[in-house]
């Protein structure tokens, strides 16, 4: 069973866009790493990371000169740091932040392949990157993970407890249940986030979209009853997967949540400040479980989304038409790899036939537990 787990998320979890949306060239004779096609930029540097799982991930790193705070950014499946470079670069300038995106493992043009392992891995040397190459302080660090970026996010997360924030962009209370309506936590699941999200000692802010077809808003709303320190949650009426960015709630709910957490904790506002009893970290149900012995589970590919529309509407989103077109072509490259995932189908459906029957095995010793 659980060699069966691991051998699907190895080859189905993931989904790094095919061919990389970027490509890494050294400038000669500074040395100056550079993503192409995108031209150089003062405030960019662009970053290759080991990581203690022996691969080495490319980041790229935005300045601000009046920044108050970083954002360490993970993002989401079928995404690489090409397709977010415009995104990365306007979220600095808007929130006035620096901020720290990267590939995980065997994305863009990160050696190794992904898993959920990888991705902790991964993020620990983003993290260990701002510490020792920009003098950040876990204090003044906002972890911001978006789909299964809130994975690698919440687990960091729960082991870091002075940090100044978390955001979840359309999290995943766990991978099973992205699939499965579960109740319980099993050893073969991965990126439980349900589990970990109430050891988070920091401010927590929940954004996803009511009509998500990838990740049900069920999600984001358990996580964040969920959470020690609730922030005024951002359920965008409408939003999918894949568009919560262009909708112009999304940037202005952002940059007061950022502008309350650089403030001093007396005086910042519209916090749920938990009266309620917190609630423990389930307990799996294999007992002989180690720490984070989960094995790789696959993330639900996204749909494709018919964002005609939905971009005429949001085209205020930024002030510059420039700008804006700028990460649109980086969403339509998204969308294009998107719709290369489902080209793995016919082979997902045999593989789901194993889940299947592991399901019912599951459900035979429940039912044989309660008789």
């Amino acid at each position: 069973m659980g060699g069966v787990t691991s051998s699907m998320a190895a080859k189905l979890a993931f989904f790094p866009p095919s061919p990389p949306s970027y490509k890494l060239v050294k400038e000669e004779p500074a040395g100056l790493l550079l993503l192409e096609p995108f031209p150089h930029r003062e405030n960019v540097e662009i970053l290759k990371l080991p990581t203690r799982r022996g691969n080495e991930i490319v980041a790229m790193y935005v300045r601000h000169p009046m920044a108050k705070s970083t954002i360490l950014y993970s993002h989401g499946n079928a995404a690489d740091i090409g397709q977010m470079y415009e995104l990365f670069v306007e979220l600095s300038i808007h929130l006035r932040v620096n901020l720290l995106g990267y590939d995980y493992s065997g994305y863009g043009q990160s050696s190794g392949k992904p898993s959920e392992h990888n991705t902790y891995a991964d993020i620990e040397a983003a993290y260990k990157c701002l510490e020792e190459n920009y003098g950040a302080k876990q204090e003044d660090i906002i972890l911001y993970g978006q789909s299964v970026g809130s994975g690698p996010t919440s687990d960091l997360a729960a082991r870091l407890p002075h940090l100044r924030a978390v955001v979840l962009h359309s999290p995943i209370l766990s991978g099973l249940r992205v699939m499965y309506p579960v109740k319980r936590t099993y050893w073969f699941d991965i990126y439980k986030n349900v589990d970990k999200i109430p050891l988070v000692k920091c401010p927590v802010l929940i954004i996803h979209g009511t009509a998500d077809e990838v990740v049900d808003c069920s999600h984001g709303k358990q996580l964040w009853e969920l959470c020690q320190e609730k922030y005024e949650p951002l359920w965008l009426k409408g939003g999918s997967h894949c568009n919560l960015e262009l909708y112009p709630e999304y940037l202005r709910h952002l940059r007061k949540f950022v502008s309350s957490v650089e403030r001093p904790r007396s005086q910042r506002p519209n916090l749920w400040r938990g009266k309620d009893r917190v609630e423990q970290p389930r307990r799996s149900t294999d007992c002989i479980e180690a720490p984070r012995k989960s094995t790789d589970q696959r993330d639900k590919p996204r749909k494709s989304t018919d964002r005609s529309e939905k971009l005429k509407h949001h085209e205020h989103k930024f002030n510059n038409g420039e700008k804006f077109d700028k990460v649109r072509m980086s969403l339509d490259q998204s969308e294009r790899s998107r719709k290369n995932v489902e080209q793995h189908d016919k082979s997902r459906r045999s593989i789901d036939v194993h889940f299947e029957r592991a399901w019912k095995n599951i459900d035979w010793r429940e039912r044989i537990r309660a008789g």
